[in-house]
């Protein structure tokens, strides 16, 4: 046992099942302390994730408690500074978990290279993933670009590894403080209080994502291939919050899905949207400037439109096509959208409304209790066309169609445009076909603010130009 004392740095691994660098600083130490750098800027569009991180900080602190582990929250404007700093120190140990993302493991290499000139013992170790970022390459060494052999090595890879021993928290014996003027959860908080409504539907901790997922394999998992597709029934995990913030690892979802008896296509189609997730990280560290900018070079020339009325009724859930306001006023309430619906207002923003896809980036940024750059910048690039592997140009979803096959009987559209409730579900996803001398067009609903077959025209047009 080091009579040092362990410090783990958390960041996104908000749990006590494989979280190696936590596990590890216990096994080694008789004292731990788990700091958070809360970063302002970090969080300034990402509203909704403050909540969730609020949220997170106080259930895992009781969490930790019973292991006599003290949780300190520190705010920081630079994780530099406060490193530089804290090295001159020289009475811990020091772990933490990567994160896939090319700033956070560029730092990470700054960090041992000052620890080590400090002669300060530090350990960092695998973060929420199957596989490191450059494990999963093709046999030439250059990164994939296309999702399908992506996943066949990767899912290969993964299987055939040797499994470490599973090693498990230890209680400590005492417990310690280690920083000074530590700042509170509520502190993070954000300002408008419209998250109000998230307290109903999410607990953001460990043992609420390991039920929820128990739930999911159970009941929900066989029919997943179908069943996603449908935003009036949860036929989704909802996991992806806990994934982002590692309440739940990867692994474990894995290996709770390995234990079902019967394999279905329900069960490899969820285990591929982890596939994704693994895709996408591989994609931004391999070429971080799609992090910003156009994957596909040639849409930088792609004549974006500049509208601001259309942005905010699109924002809004104001744009008269019943399906896409449904979806933006899910968002806004819940903190999160239905995958399908996702595809379907991220079209109608980039080709019908022609509005650049980072806008809709930025506003999903700051609405999501899921977002991940890597997922939200390469789903954007993928429904715009301009990302790797991406949906083609010339598909455009038609929103009427859309809501017809997924929402035949409008019952999520009734759910989340409660004034289009009274229409049978011949109008629902039509309403401007509707009339019965009480609806009125324009006063209980928004007349559409383009046409689609119009919109589609001109989304053609505009991409024949690249």
């Amino acid at each position: 046992m080091s009579k040092k004392i362990g410090l783990f740095w958390l960041r996104d691994d908000f749990r006590l099942i494989k979280n190696y660098g936590l596990i590890e600083a216990t096994i080694n130490h008789d004292q731990v302390v788990v700091f958070y750098l809360y970063k302002k800027d970090n969080y300034k569009n990402q509203e909704a994730q403050k909540w969730w991180l609020f949220k997170s900080l106080s259930n895992f602190r009781k969490q930790l408690n019973n292991f006599n582990i003290t949780l300190e929250i520190v705010e920081t404007n630079s994780f530099k500074i406060f490193f530089d700093k804290l090295v001159k120190k020289n009475d811990f140990t020091i772990y933490w978990n990567k994160v896939y993302e090319p700033d956070y493991l560029k730092f990470d290499n700054y960090l041992s290279s000052s620890l080590k000139d400090n002669n300060i013992h530090h350990n960092r170790f695998k973060g929420n993933a199957l596989n490191e970022i450059d494990e999963i390459k093709k046999s030439d060494g250059t990164p994939f670009k296309v999702f399908t052999p992506f996943w066949r090595t990767a899912e290969k890879y993964y299987i055939e590894k040797i499994p470490s021993k599973e090693k498990i928290i230890k209680k400590c014996k005492k417990k310690a403080n280690y920083f000074n003027n530590c700042i509170e959860p509520e502190k993070i908080l954000p300002k408008k209080n419209w998250f109000k409504n998230f307290e109903k539907i999410w607990i953001p901790d460990e043992q609420n994502a390991i039920k929820e997922l128990q739930n999911f394999i159970k009941e929900k998992i066989n029919n997943y291939s179908e069943g996603r597709n449908f935003p009036n029934i949860v036929g989704t995990s909802k996991l992806s919050p806990f994934i982002k913030f590692g309440q739940l690892h990867v692994e474990t979802v894995w290996s709770e899905c390995s234990k079902k008896k019967s394999k279905t296509v329900g069960t490899s189609k969820f285990l591929a949207e982890i596939g994704w997730r693994e895709f996408n990280h591989s994609l931004i560290n391999h070429f971080p400037y799609m992090l910003k900018n156009n994957y596909s070079k040639k849409f930088d020339k792609f004549p974006w439109k500049k509208n601001n009325k259309l942005l905010i009724a699109w924002k809004k859930g104001l744009t008269g096509y019943p399906i896409v306001d449904a979806g933006m006023r899910e968002l806004y309430s819940t903190g999160w959208m239905h995958n399908r619906v996702r595809m379907i207002v991220g079209s109608f923003l980039v080709k019908h409304l022609l509005i650049d896809w980072k806008e809709g980036e930025k506003y999903f940024r700051n609405c999501l209790l899921d977002y991940s750059p890597a997922s939200n910048v390469a789903g954007w690039q993928w429904v715009a066309g301009c990302g790797a592997d991406a949906a083609p140009y010339f598909r455009i979803f038609n929103p009427i169609l859309q809501g017809e096959k997924f929402d035949k009987e409008g019952e999520y559209v009734k759910k989340w445009v409660p004034e289009l409730k009274n229409l049978s579900k011949k109008f629902i996803h039509k309403p401007w076909e509707f009339n019965d001398g009480k609806f009125k067009l324009g006063r209980d609903y928004p007349y559409p603010i383009v046409i689609h077959e119009d919109a589609r025209a001109k989304a053609l047009n505009a991409f024949k130009e690249i």
